[in-house]
């Protein structure tokens, strides 16, 4: 395509209210690969507010491509903190859960940074676990359920990390949330419920059953909640800090197991 008729692409994003039109305009047109009709396709889901991701077929994370379908969570650059610290606390072939995994890129992130690992994630929303599945291939479990509930027997009591982003958005303010997310993503994917931390104070009266001595729960949160789940991590016999990446936005707590 030409550049004049990929400035009119980008115009078109632009007026739609991209901030990224050029980039995204990029990414269409090499997507489209060619095919104007395959490309008018997904410039017209992308203009009727479509993520961006989900229109490509995939999404950017700590340098993968993870593949992402429409109704299951888009990962997002600030989880990249939670893979951070968790790959600081992991050795190869130790044992972890992706928990609330989404479509799994916390978990390929860890497989690429770390290496091999007894690798389980785990969902309660089957479209995300599918999803996962396909992006971790036969170097992970891909299990679907509530929580700790799948995991399998022999991770009890073993488990050297549990990497976590748990939705965290209080109920109330998913209305408020962008269009992208509120009417893209599964709800059971944002909704934190009453505060936010429904999920965080559930984890942390679970996981210490299946940690090992000295294991951790790395999970995301935001700066403003990083508080509150910390103590309810702290309640439940942790011992915690908080960790902030200001590149990527991104905050977690990790939550350890006492020796």
């Amino acid at each position: 395509m030409t550049p004049t008729a990929r400035d009119a692409l980008a115009a078109r994003l632009r007026a739609a209210g991209s901030v990224y039109a050029e980039d995204e305009a990029d990414l269409l047109l090499e997507a489209g690969d060619g095919d104007p009709v395959r490309l008018r396709s997904m410039l017209q889901r992308r203009l009727r507010g479509e993520p961006l991701e989900v229109v490509l077929g995939w999404a950017a994370f700590d340098g993968h491509r993870i593949r992402v379908v429409p109704g299951v969570f888009v990962p997002r650059a600030r989880s990249t903190v939670v893979v951070d610290q968790a790959a600081r606390l992991l050795h190869r072939y130790d044992r972890v859960v992706d928990l609330c995994c989404g479509a799994g890129a916390i978990a390929v992130a860890l497989l690429e940074r770390v290496g091999a690992l007894d690798l389980v994630a785990s969902d309660i929303d089957p479209d995300a676990s599918d999803v996962a599945a396909e992006n971790i291939g036969d170097r992970g479990i891909v299990v679907t359920g509530d929580l700790f509930a799948p995991l399998p027997a022999r991770f009890r009591g073993a488990v050297d990390v549990i990497a976590v982003n748990a939705p965290y958005v209080p109920t109330e303010a998913i209305a408020t949330m962008p269009t992208e997310a509120r009417d893209h993503e599964h709800r059971v994917a944002l909704d934190g419920g009453h505060d936010g931390l429904d999920l965080h104070r559930r984890i942390a009266a679970g996981a210490g059953e299946w940690l090992c001595p000295g294991g951790a729960v790395v999970i995301e949160v935001s700066d403003g909640q990083a508080e509150a789940s910390a103590s309810a991590f702290r309640a439940a016999g942790f011992v915690t800090r908080v960790e902030r990446d200001d590149a990527v936005d991104g905050t977690c707590v990790v939550a350890s197991r006492p020796v």
